[in-house]
């Protein structure tokens, strides 16, 4: 998995520690409700310019991003799947757009954003290698199932709730269990954080 999708991860792991993709919401959306779309929209704007910001984006692009992946999301509203989580998959849509325009300006040296995201010196590229070896030998490292509710979680984009029906435990352990692996990270991953 590229590095960049682990640190999405654990970056949404520190921002959300309660259920914020209802199953109510989801429906309400796909049947076309226009408030439940705004509440979604208010819930996750901020934190989707903030990580898209953090990834070397300009304001403007980062606000042309999360209008794109909005409105993606409501075009698509009657295919979306109501058992995995809506954030997620609006996060993984802003994401290969930034990707895309990445790509796309690429060739235009004058283009600092795409400079400063996909320059990397050996340097940075070998302490990339090594965060990413740490934040598997850490995932690897949990108990099997601290280990299963995080990949279910974050790697498959399950909301808690989900989680819970899918290894019939309740969403409270489900949350204790989120709670401990992220120490474990945190823990495994301090010496990327000084």
């Amino acid at each position: 998995m590229a590095l960049a999708i682990h640190l999405l991860l654990i970056q949404l792991a520190l921002h959300s520690s309660d259920d914020l993709d209802s199953t109510e919401l989801l429906r309400s959306i796909k049947n076309g409700d226009h408030d439940a779309f705004r509440k979604f929209f208010d819930r996750h704007h901020k934190h989707l310019y903030y990580f898209l910001l953090k990834k070397g984006m300009s304001e403007q692009v980062a606000e042309d991003l999360i209008q794109q992946a909005f409105l993606m999301i409501w075009e698509r509203r009657k295919q979306i799947d109501e058992t995995k989580s809506l954030r997620a998959y609006l996060f993984r849509i802003a994401y290969t757009r930034m990707l895309n325009h990445i790509r796309d300006h690429k060739k235009f040296s004058d283009s600092a954003e795409a400079d400063s995201v996909v320059t990397l010196t050996p340097d940075s590229t070998l302490i990339n290698e090594e965060l990413k070896e740490q934040i598997d030998r850490a995932i690897e490292s949990m108990p099997d199932k601290r280990q299963t509710v995080f990949r279910l979680c974050f790697l498959q984009g399950f909301s808690y709730k989900e989680t819970a029906s899918t290894l019939d435990i309740s969403p409270k352990t489900v949350e204790n269990h989120m709670g401990l692996a992220l120490k474990d990270l945190r823990e495994a991953l301090k010496s990327f954080m000084e």
